[in-house]
């Protein structure tokens, strides 16, 4: 029997860092960020979508979305936005799916942890069996953005405000991970998730 984590935060909180040190670990992971990406491939159903209802013009000579034109656009505009997440959100939480069963079908009592930046507003904490939550401050949260973004303050909030507060997603974890400080300390309580979760895997399957 597998047992699946979600890991979720905010924008620069450090997801991908602490899926890659999960993974680095043993177990199997999977980037929600990324299968965003494939699910609007293009030519696909879902890119065709989104270019019919966004314009021609946040397309690349490539055909790849522009993303940072598109998430310019839903800033501005709220309903532009769900229409946007109506779109993607099913592709992926489909294609998510799909691999967390090939995922079983490799290797039956795996530990598989997926990065979910929107998993607490989207309401998919049934679909996991632990919630992790990484976390930093808002001050350190708001440096990271700009300095990652190159943007000034007040575009760092604008950006952190289209998710929901990440003090606010506290309550809903059963694992926190706080990686405010060096990597080496945040890889330290990452080793002391994974030891304390995956033996669990071992115990359900024997």
């Amino acid at each position: 029997m597998t047992l699946v984590a979600g890991i979720t935060g905010g924008i620069a909180s450090g997801k991908s860092l602490v899926l890659k040190l999960f993974m680095e670990l043993g177990a199997f992971g999977i980037d929600c960020d990324k299968l965003s990406r494939e699910a609007v491939r293009p030519c696909s159903d879902a890119w065709w979508q989104v270019v019919n209802y966004f314009g021609k013009e946040i397309v690349g000579r490539d055909l790849e979305i522009d993303r940072k034109r598109l998430r310019n656009i839903i800033i501005e505009d709220k309903g532009k936005r769900r229409v946007l997440e109506a779109i993607i959100h099913p592709e992926v939480i489909a294609m998510c799916r799909a691999r967390i069963e090939a995922i079983k079908k490799i290797e039956p009592d795996a530990f598989i942890v997926v990065d979910v930046p929107l998993l607490i507003e989207t309401g998919l904490q049934a679909e996991f069996d632990t919630v992790i939550v990484v976390y930093v401050s808002e001050p350190e949260q708001i440096r990271r953005v700009m300095e990652r973004e190159g943007v000034d303050e007040e575009e760092a909030r604008r950006l952190i405000g289209l998710q929901m507060p990440l003090r606010e997603k506290l309550r809903f974890a059963d694992v926190v991970i706080n990686n405010e400080g060096r990597i080496e300390e945040t890889a330290k309580q990452v080793k002391q998730v994974f030891q304390s979760l995956y033996p669990k895997v071992r115990e359900i399957q024997s």
